[in-house]
């Protein structure tokens, strides 16, 4: 798989660079803003501002958003809803101020491997998505007001095409000239408990491949000459990374059990967080490569977000529709 080892989401920057210090304790150059809706999701947004923000964080300055959901929400279909309305809340205001006509044309690109499940989730999504920039085009009189020309492609993987994904995006980016592109793509999560229970987006853009040394050509303003989204769910996650938590998880049952002045005890705390990660990635690699994990029930999950995720994107970006009139697009 090509994914990265860490998630793109400054959430988890900003947790390891706040460890030890007071829990509302502000970072210079960054703004965390946080709500809950409805008891069971948690919205966190996360705004660096400048430069000194970007380097306190080592990610780059724009506006990263998470949304946790409950971990077994699937079926739920109130709580569906609500996912699907608070996505498309989040997205909103993020690709407002980008777009700036009723007719400006979005490109929704599902990155990922169809043929692995855990990878599938931008494929999934477009499967899922309103089209309607051809609707817009050739039936214009069908369409309701409020509708906004959309397009979608899953490129696939470099190992399927033979083209990288970036070259493709490119090249469709010269031809249509569309406004924004959305591009969604599966992550690997540095912390077990966030797999497939959050869904994050970031205005900066997206590099598929970064984390496992298999990094692709970049997706983002600066590549592509248009604004980029990023969306991306974390649904694998490297050994490693469940390591680590177990460690963690002594920790605190010595913590509680034990007491703090137990030899393991004490080394164990002393080791940073990053530096522990390091050091059980490079005990493991050599004899596991870089071995990743997805859940047992990836399938059903991967189609259920990828339906969150695609309303989400659908109520956004048509002014004129909501979850009710989704069905008579797709």
């Amino acid at each position: 798989m090509k994914k990265q080892v860490r998630c793109d989401l400054a959430l988890e920057a900003k947790e390891m660079f706040s460890e030890g210090q007071p829990e509302d304790s502000e970072i210079p150059g960054v703004s965390v803003e946080c709500e809950e809706i409805q008891g069971y999701i948690k919205v966190t947004r996360v705004h660096i501002r400048n430069g000194e923000g970007a380097q306190n964080l080592q990610k780059e300055q724009g506006r990263y958003i998470t949304i946790e959901m409950p971990a077994r929400f699937y079926g739920q279909q109130t709580i569906y809803e609500e996912m699907c309305r608070t996505c498309s809340k989040e997205l909103r205001a993020i690709t407002t101020p980008l777009l700036k006509e009723e007719n400006d044309t979005v490109l929704v690109v599902g990155l990922g491997n169809w043929n692995i499940t855990a990878d599938a989730l931008g494929p999934k999504v477009i499967r899922s998505l309103m089209v309607t920039r051809h609707l817009k085009e050739y039936v214009p009189e069908e369409i309701d007001e409020g509708i906004r020309p959309v397009c979608a492609i899953a490129p696939g993987v470099l190992g399927i095409t033979g083209i990288e994904t970036g070259e493709i995006v490119r090249g469709l980016v010269e031809k249509i000239k569309p406004k924004l592109v959305i591009a969604i793509d599966a992550l690997c999560s540095r912390k077990t408990e966030r797999i497939n229970t959050t869904i994050q987006i970031a205005d900066t853009g997206i590099t598929p491949g970064e984390g496992v040394g298999n990094k692709r050509r970049a997706l983002n303003k600066e590549t592509l000459g248009i604004p980029v989204v990023a969306i991306g769910v974390p649904t694998v996650v490297d050994a490693a990374t469940i390591a680590n938590d177990c460690i963690d998880l002594i920790l605190h049952s010595l913590k509680n059990h034990a007491g703090e002045e137990k030899p393991l005890y004490k080394v164990l705390d002393t080791i940073e967080a990053e530096d522990k990660y390091s050091l059980i990635r490079g005990a493991i690699e050599p004899s596991l490569g870089n071995f990743i994990v997805a859940p047992k029930e990836v399938d059903t999950i991967i189609d259920d977000i990828s339906k969150v995720i695609a309303n989400g994107i659908n109520i956004s970006l048509h002014e004129g529709i909501d979850l009710a009139d989704v069905d008579r697009y797709v």
